[in-house]
């Protein structure tokens, strides 16, 4: 392991250390969706590498706002006025991803998406459990602000890092494309979370999340990227769920977290090179955390833990396996029809 801290050693140590603080602190409180505040901290922490300042801060709080208010709004839509909503929430993700690809802000996009599917559907089943995903989405918010800082205190950004290259750009005839593409990745989950949302609210974050990571994969490397960042996901939540069952606490929970974070932070920033994209790494770790953190509520909640984790799993491989085949359907036609 470098001993020199250099700037990737340091964000790499944020993230875990990051990651970890917000899940012990999220468990800790027994916030509502514990698992929401660890993937927003991972996301903040990745997407900025530097303490957020008190302008970006507001900005955010006014995204959640916004986020909520929309979510909610949708909700009378949907329910008096299904096959409407449903298309008005598709055109919505359009643009939302359209926002996103056009150099918009990663954070932002996945508020407004979870604003845009998790709320409205939770509020469709129950207007209760829509309050209890916006009260989990804010308080995961403000807690992954404060680790955020707290992490970039604790491994701070040197004044003389070289700045990461920016994501390159998609021309303007691929954005349209790309944006349909991540948002046919999303509806079928949304749909399922209607019929469902209490069972089927992780399956929206995860398809969120696979929305985003396909607007940077291409049909060559679908397969690879796609489903083996969740099979890894799925392989490392279940290795670390036996690591906790040899010692069930609250500490051992975040020590555990800190070494798979540790691991998978250091691929992500290129610490020990690989073939994989940081896309690839980024929904590794996400996918853990979901997997993990609902396998840790069954627990509690007195269920068949390896029942419902196979279940999910499943269901987490059936929407990776349907993104790989947008992927591939959208760029076919696009080869075949040039211009689309």
């Amino acid at each position: 392991m470098p001993t020199k801290r250099t700037p990737r050693v340091q964000r790499a140590s944020r993230l875990a250390t990051g990651t970890a603080l917000c899940l012990a602190a999220s468990y800790g409180l027994a916030l509502p969706i514990p698992f929401l505040a660890p993937v927003l901290c991972a996301l903040l922490l990745v997407s900025i590498n530097r303490p957020l300042s008190l302008k970006a801060a507001v900005v955010l709080g006014l995204t959640a706002m916004l986020t909520t208010g929309i979510g909610l709004l949708l909700i009378p839509v949907l329910r008096y006025y299904a096959l409407s909503g449903v298309l008005l929430i598709g055109i919505c993700l359009f643009v939302v991803f359209r926002f996103g690809l056009r150099g918009g802000n990663n954070l932002i996009v996945t508020f407004l998406t979870i604003g845009l599917t998790m709320i409205s559907s939770a509020g469709v089943a129950d207007f209760d459990l829509a309050l209890m995903v916006i009260k989990a989405l804010v308080a995961g918010l403000l807690l992954a602000i404060m680790v955020g800082v707290l992490s970039h205190w604790l491994f701070p950004e040197q004044d003389n890092a070289p700045t990461p290259p920016a994501a390159p750009t998609l021309a303007a005839d691929e954005v349209d494309r790309v944006a349909l593409r991540a948002t046919l990745i999303v509806i079928p989950a949304f749909l399922l979370a209607l019929i469902d949302p209490a069972s089927y609210l992780p399956i929206v974050l995860k398809a969120v999340n696979l929305g985003q990571q396909s607007e940077t994969t291409s049909a060559r490397n679908a397969g690879r990227e796609l489903v083996g960042s969740t099979l890894l996901g799925g392989l490392l939540a279940i290795l670390f769920w036996c690591a906790l069952s040899l010692f069930v606490h609250l500490w051992m929970f975040f020590l555990w977290m800190l070494l798979f974070g540790l691991v998978l932070a250091r691929k992500l920033y290129g610490l020990n090179p690989g073939r994989f994209s940081p896309g690839f790494w980024i929904n590794t770790l996400i996918t853990m955390i979901i997997l993990l953190g609902q396998s840790v509520q069954d627990s509690a909640a007195g269920k068949d833990v390896y029942t419902a984790f196979a279940v999910r799993m499943g269901l987490f491989i059936a929407v990776t396996l349907y993104a790989c085949l947008m992927v591939h359907l959208l760029d076919q036609r696009q080869k075949t029809i040039p211009g689309i």
